[in-house]
């Protein structure tokens, strides 16, 4: 049985690795032992056996297990429990690892009533008054609580609370469930294994590299897989843990040493998580080929016949695709060579060098064959054919006499480059004249030649030479003689040098023809930005470069003439260009000098530094009051010069609870209908934020919508109050005095708040009435003495009219006029019913009779008019008169016209408008 130990520190929960199915004593045992720990009556760190509860009882002072006091130690034990309760519960709560803050894990408000407190709150906290727990900013990692457990079972934490109104004691385990939040890992990167190429098969290698995985379950449980092998290996796995290699394919070493691949290992989990590891097979070399010779290896060497000894004649060369000591070879005569190819040759046994082994004196040409075997370890010998050809030592030797014709010094030959064949130096043979049939020839292939004349041979070019491509010839002259034995070549060579000598023909060479370079603005001043290059194949001052920009170039870029750096001398703008065409001049140092130019193209890249800009700071528009929602107020328009996102902005209302929007198109409009009488200006601000990064700019402007008004609201009659209303007038009342006064508002501005008053009645009745409206006050008067006709009720139809476009709104009022003389409060019985035409908006011919002219107004009137018309007759007399005058003037001046007639143009000139 597993003993339990109890650690008197209280202050840190308890985490164990226990299977499942502890009895419940076991932990009111070790909280029997937190308690005891708490009195320090037991000591730190001590399990609980036997031997645990005699320390215990001598430690609360009942003696041994033979003398002890058991009735005082029960009476102790039934005082602590009475202290602190120890609750024996199966009360426990799973949780993931890893959760993130404040997550809820449980509650224990299902067991215990409140109060709650958590003697521990590394990992978890409690609500002191719902007993929730929550998880906190400390994570709980399954692998780190229980790192040697981790394979083999849960974890748990234990944790103590003290609950309830009494504050007992109880403990409650927190089983920390694994998630699958470690990938699988191998202890090394790479895995080497040695596999030899005759191995068979189906051959299995054991690979003792696993991958480990810290979760558990599923999470940890592995699968492997082999990437790269091309079918050449293939993966067994038994049990999930015995990884085996199966050699699929026969193995050559000589076709393929090294097999690169990876060894995949991927949990089960959700998602699933992998590594790998590097798998490198390489095939040992066993002795599986022999050495062979290669087609071309027969030969024929042809040596001086007097050679010295130890000369080296030939290598012959076998080859053995094996390695090491399997690849060994030993090279020999053949037994059937001749005994004169063993008397002057020897054959080196590992590197297959042929050598002289005396001196030659040979005066006469020998061909001799030599077979050579190569050998190797259980394998038949390779064999090849080297001839060796001796020719006869000469008696006399020829001397090559040479006059030169071109420049030279020192005994070498120079010549400008670029010349026409030109004839270089005059050459002669000299020696014994028993040699017959000598000549001289060139060796090689060089632009060159020989052309006998007179016994002597000029050397000329054959071909303009090009410093460029070679700047020094060496040409081998070979003088070829005929003996009296046969066609034999004598070797006698003279090597004649020259130099060419190099002229400015070549113009310096871009390695680029176009450059094409991106730079984000607001540089900083001086940066460099990009280096050109050019070459020229020309040598010395003719190939020294120095740069240069095009005079027209900006003053911003500077390019440093020896190295070909470019810079720029002050900050990009985007805005004021975004591209700079540079052409930049590469001139060598010949004379004359040769130049060539490339082409730079700088595309200057977009920052957002500039904000969006409005037109205005303030915006002012107009609108009906009548306007529909979704109607058009009027546009604004914001431009940012950046492009892409930085250029790209969005407008916002913002401060106004108004009834406006903006839309992509920059266009405001409504959103709901508009009231000029409750509000006849808005005003809210808009701002436009662009999309740059790192940051957004904005910037605001201020937009007031004036309502205009339409003629939406009649005039309000505010007196008198309603048409029962009533006043008495007396018949004493003098003509002019003022009876009342009709009081009227209308809601809307301008014109279609303009009201007019006027009284509507039957002709007739107007002209006999003796009160008279104001049109514009609304006064009401007694345009006449009263008679004793009109006492008695007088109902006056008012009404009044705004002056609205395009029809004019009215209401109506009744006035009631009482004309009596007792002068007494009057009562309507009823209010009086207009029976006259419905329309009341009528033109003035059809106006009531306070529209209608006084006696007096019409008798200024005739008397204005008779003023004009008496005027405009006079004025007809005096221009009658005027005109007769004129003509006969006319009249008088004919006789004279040709002595005093203005020429047409000086008329022209006198008479103009001007």
């Amino acid at each position: 049985m597993r003993s339990f130990g109890c650690m008197c520190e209280p202050v840190a929960p308890l985490t164990y690795h226990m299977p499942v199915g502890h009895t419940c004593w076991r932990r009111g045992i070790n909280e029997l032992c937190l308690q005891l720990c708490r009195f320090t009556l037991l000591p730190s760190s001590s399990p609980i056996t036997w031997g645990t509860w005699v320390a215990c009882a001598r430690a609360m002072g009942h003696g041994t297990p033979d003398n002890m006091n058991w009735t005082g130690l029960l009476q102790n034990l039934l005082l602590m429990v009475h202290l602190k309760q120890i609750v024996c519960s199966s009360i426990q709560f799973s949780v993931p690892e890893e959760l993130e803050p404040g997550i809820l894990v449980g509650s224990l408000s299902e067991h215990f009533p409140p109060l709650y407190q958590l003697l521990t709150q590394e990992y978890l906290w409690m609500d002191s008054n719902t007993g929730d727990i929550y998880t906190t900013g400390q994570k709980l990692d399954r692998e780190a609580l229980c790192p040697k457990e981790t394979k083999s079972g849960d974890c748990f934490m234990v944790h103590n609370a003290l609950v309830g109104p009494t504050g007992d004691l109880i403990q409650f385990l927190v089983i920390i469930e694994d998630i699958n939040d470690n990938a699988p890992h191998f202890d090394m990167s790479e895995i080497h294994l040695k596999v030899s190429e005759d191995v068979t098969v189906g051959t299995i290698f054991l690979l003792d590299d696993q991958a480990r995985d810290e979760d558990i379950g599923i999470n940890g449980e592995l699968r492997y897989h082999l990437q790269g092998s091309s079918g050449v290996f293939t993966l067994k796995v038994e049990n999930k843990l015995l990884i085996k290699l199966v050699v699929e394919k026969a193995l050559d070493r000589e076709t393929q040493e090294l097999y690169h691949m990876q060894l995949v290992a991927t949990d089960c989990g959700t998602p699933p998580l992998s590594a790998s590891a590097g798998l490198i097979v390489t095939v040992t070399d066993v002795d599986d080929n022999c050495p062979s010779f290669s087609s071309k290896s027969a030969r024929t060497v042809t040596i001086p016949g007097d050679s010295l000894e130890n000369t080296l004649v030939t290598q012959v060369t076998a080859t053995d695709p094996d390695l090491g000591s399997n690849a060994a070879i030993v090279y020999s005569f053949s037994p059937k060579v001749s005994e004169r190819v063993r008397e002057i040759f020897s054959l080196d046994s590992n590197t297959g060098h042929i050598r002289l082994t005396q001196n030659l004196h040979s005066y006469k040409s020998e061909e001799l064959g030599l077979k050579v075997l190569a050998n190797g370890p259980h394998c038949p010998p390779s064999g090849t054919q080297v001839t060796v050809l001796i020719l006869p030592q000469a008696n006399q030797k020829l001397s090559i006499k040479m006059g030169f014709i071109a420049e030279h010094h020192n005994q070498t030959m120079v010549l400008p480059e670029n010349q026409p064949p030109t004839v270089l130096a005059v050459l002669e043979l000299q020696g014994d004249s028993s040699f017959k049939g000598s000549s001289l020839a060139i060796e090689d292939d060089v632009p060159f030649s020989l052309s006998p004349q007179n016994g002597k041979y000029l050397l000329s070019t054959s071909k303009p030479l090009d410093y460029e491509m070679k700047d020094e010839y060496s040409i081998s002259v070979v003088a070829h003689v005929r003996l009296a034995e046969g066609p034999l070549i004598l070797p006698s060579r003279q090597t004649i040098r020259l130099l060419v000598v190099d002229v400015n023909d070549n113009a310096p060479h871009f390695s680029q023809s176009q450059y094409q370079l991106e730079v984000e603005e607001n540089n900083v001043a001086g940066v460099s930005l990009l280096q050109v290059s050019a070459s020229d194949a020309d040598s010395g001052s003719n190939g020294k470069l120095t740069y240069r920009l095009d005079e027209y170039t900006s003053a911003i870029f500077n390019i440093d003439s020896t190295v070909g750096q470019l810079s720029v001398r002050a900050p990009l703008d985007r805005e004021q260009q975004s591209v700079h065409k540079l052409t930049v001049f590469a001139q060598d140092g010949g004379s004359p000098p040769l130049e060539s130019h490339a082409t730079i193209c700088i595309h200057v890249l977009d920052q957002n530094d500039n904000a969006p800009g409005f037109l205005s700071t303030h915006f002012i528009f107009f609108i009906p009051e009548n306007a529909s929602p979704f109607t058009q107020v009027g546009r604004v328009e914001v431009k940012d010069p950046d492009e892409g996102e930085n250029g790209s902005v969005d407008l916002y209302v913002v401060n106004s609870s108004g009834p406006f929007g903006i839309d992509k198109s920059q266009r405001i409009h409504t959103t709901t209908k508009l009231d000029r009488e409750a509000e006849d200006h808005h005003e809210f601000h808009l701002v436009a934020r662009d999309n740059g990064h790192p940051v957004a700019l904005v910037s605001t402007a201020r937009v007031t919508v004036f309502v205009e008004d339409i003629n939406d609201n009649q005039p309000k009659v505010i007196l008198p109050k309603s048409n029962s209303s009533c006043l008495t007038v007396s018949p004493s009342t003098l003509a002019g005095t003022v009876l009342t006064k009709v009081y009227a508002v209308d809601e809307d501005s301008g014109l279609n708040s303009e009201v007019t008053f006027a009284v509507v009645a039957p002709e007739s009745v107007q002209n006999q009435s003796p009160f008279q409206i104001d049109p514009r006050s609304g006064t009401i008067t007694l345009s006449q003495q009263l008679l004793p006709k009109d006492v008695g009720m007088h109902h006056l139809f008012i009404v009044v009219r705004d002056s609205g476009k395009p029809t004019p709104l009215y209401t109506t009022v009744w006035v009631n006029l009482l004309v009596n003389e007792t002068i007494s409060e009057c009562y309507l019985d009823k209010v009086p019913t207009w029976r006259g035409p419905s329309d009341l908006v009528l033109s003035p011919s059809k106006a009531p009779i306070c529209d209608m002219e006084t006696a007096r107004s019409a008798q200024v009137i005739l008397f204005i008019g008779l003023t004009m018309i008496l005027t405009s007759v006079s004025l007809l007399l005096v221009t009658a008169c005027l005109y007769l005058k004129y003509r006969s003037l006319q009249k008088n001046k004919r006789g004279c016209a040709s002595e005093n007639e203005i020429p047409l143009r000086l008329r022209d000139k006198y008479y103009s408008d001007e």
